[in-house]
């Protein structure tokens, strides 16, 4: 049975927070074209008005791994409930400083940069609640449709921003954008879920939980191959992102409706290139397509640094948000298909620190560029810069994590010691014992070097294999865990993939039962054994 794009709508917790996120979209986009014009009228340098987006997005950078592992520790709705109400207070007191005249630049800086931090708490909890809310069928319709919907505001909220911004100021745009929060903040309080955290493992601290994150992106090589990509992509594309209002008022001689229009230019060709990219889909490669959006976002820059009319500033906005679209898509795809549910919070959290501080850093740095050599031949230099990194990321290739299937195979089943152990005693010692002929060696070596990415991605800190100089053909797997509770975690972590390469290497293992395993933990100071020996188990 196809699964109409729409499908979603009909379950009405979905329609309901899709509509407040809309609503809500719509006025940070307001708030953003607020924020960005109001520093041209505080600071007249290049570099402080590129401050405005790098206060946006820098806080993404530096919080979104706490932000992931809180998206994947903690109950996902309260966490977005206690984030929308911190929005709203912040912003109402915002609202009220520029009431009163008592914002300066870097007042605004501060609270841009607040602003940014909130959102960045809200951000890995958003993405991971949405299978959730829709059945498994519908949930790729429901991801489209969250992008959409991100788009739709993108469309609206510059226009609408720039028009409330000139006909009532900058206080009522302010005002609308808090008032959108607590919107989504009721619509929350509204859905009424049930927890769904397994409670037979204790809850991972977030150190610990921040380091699993890390560890799991380090080994990974579908998300490395993600995040090169977005490093790439995202440092150039963010020049005219930054320098949009300069580029607004200096280069085509316009005021705040004319920002709000570039703006709106930008959303309309991101809505127009989400409907594209499906298309594109059918006929070239996921490389393929990037490349194309890169090469795009060239041509966009170019536009904008020598177009001189508001027409070709609209049409430089237009094929700039197609292309924004499709990376966009492309890396968000690429980076859920890598990761399994266990770290999909903290993983997209990852992704999300990627994006934003290359565009955070890219803000500043076009901006000081923009001060040295002027607004037209920086943005130049950022689309020549795109097109020269793409012969470097081409070999990096995407979606590599739809030939793994994550789903938690449950085929280890759990250690059983002979004597108590703690949940947090450690380190554990996990050995497998192999008997390898000549003729398999070869293959057992390949199968091997795989191996040890996943046990290091799981949460191994030591990984490695030996060959018994006394006993020809036995080779030992061993690889030590933090703890007692980290190695139930990986008993829980192992997947569909995961078995499948298992039995790959087991396949080679010549003996009449399986490998021998066992498991051991460091000395108890009472005197406990050294080791506790587990054999003929399945880990």
């Amino acid at each position: 049975m196809t699964v109409s794009a729409f499908s979603p709508f009909k379950h009405r917790i979905f329609t309901m927070l899709w509509i407040a996120t809309l609503v809500s979209n719509i006025g940070t986009w307001m708030f953003n074209v607020t924020s960005g014009w109001v520093m041209t009228g505080l600071s007249s340098s290049p570099v402080m008005i590129s401050m405005v987006q790098a206060a946006t997005t820098l806080p993404v950078f530096l919080f979104a791994l706490p932000a992931g592992a809180l998206g994947d520790l903690f109950d996902r709705r309260k966490l977005l409930i206690w984030t929308q109400i911190f929005l709203a207070a912040v912003l109402l007191l915002f609202t009220a400083l520029l009431w009163i005249g008592s914002v300066n630049a870097w007042t605004l800086l501060l609270f841009t940069f607040v602003i940014g931090t909130g959102s960045a708490f809200a951000m890995p909890a958003w993405q991971a609640i949405v299978p959730r809310l829709v059945p498994r069928d519908t949930l790729s319709s429901a991801i489209v449709l969250n992008g959409i919907s991100m788009n739709i505001a993108r469309a609206i909220g510059p226009a609408l921003g720039g028009f409330i911004l000139a006909a009532a100021g900058a206080v009522a745009t302010a005002f609308l954008d808090a008032i959108s929060y607590l919107a989504v903040a009721a619509a929350l309080l509204w859905w009424r879920t049930s927890t769904t955290q397994d409670n037979a493992l204790p809850r991972e601290r977030l150190a610990g939980a921040m380091r699993a994150g890390i560890r799991f992106a380090f080994h990974s090589r579908p998300l490395r191959h993600t995040l090169i990509h977005a490093l790439a992509f995202f440092m150039c594309a963010s020049a005219y992102w930054a320098l949009l209002p300069l580029i607004a008022k200096d280069t085509l001689q316009g005021g705040p409706s004319l920002y709000g229009i570039l703006l709106t230019a930008l959303g309309i060709g991101a809505v127009s290139g989400a409907f594209l990219l499906p298309v594109m889909r059918k006929h070239f490669s996921t490389n393929t397509i990037m490349i194309v959006a890169t090469t795009v976002t060239t041509l966009s820059s170019l536009l904008f640094a020598y177009g001189g009319h508001a027409v070709i500033g609209m049409a430089a906005g237009f094929t700039g948000g197609v292309s924004w679209i499709m990376a966009v898509s492309l890396l968000s795809v690429s980076a859920q298909m890598a990761l399994p549910d266990w770290v999909r919070a903290r993983g997209l959290a990852i992704f999300q620190m990627v994006v934003f501080g290359a565009m955070a850093a890219g803000s500043l740095g076009w901006g000081q560029v923009t001060e040295m050599i002027g607004l037209s031949k920086a943005l130049t230099a950022s689309g020549l810069l795109a097109l020269l990194l793409i012969p470097i990321t081409a070999r990096f290739k995407l979606n590599l994590g739809e030939h793994h299937d994550y789903t938690a195979s449950g085929h280890w089943s759990d250690p059983a010691p002979v004597i108590p152990v703690s949940h947090d005693h450690g380190p554990v010692l996990v050995t497998l014992e192999y008997r390898i002929d000549d003729a398999d060696r070869a293959a057992f070596y390949v199968l091997m070097q795989e191996l040890e990415i996943t046990r290091r991605r799981d949460g191994a800190i030591q990984w490695g294999f030996f060959e018994d100089v006394e006993d020809h053909g036995r080779f030992i797997e061993m690889f030590t865990v933090e703890s007692w509770v980290a190695h139930l975690r990986q008993h829980a972590r192992v997947s569909v993939s995961d078995k499948l390469l298992q039995n790959k290497i087991f396949a080679l293992h010549r003996g009449e039962t399986s490998p021998r395993v066992t498991h051991a933990v460091a000395p108890h100071i009472g005197g406990h054994p050294k080791t506790i020996p587990k054999t003929h188990h399945d880990l």
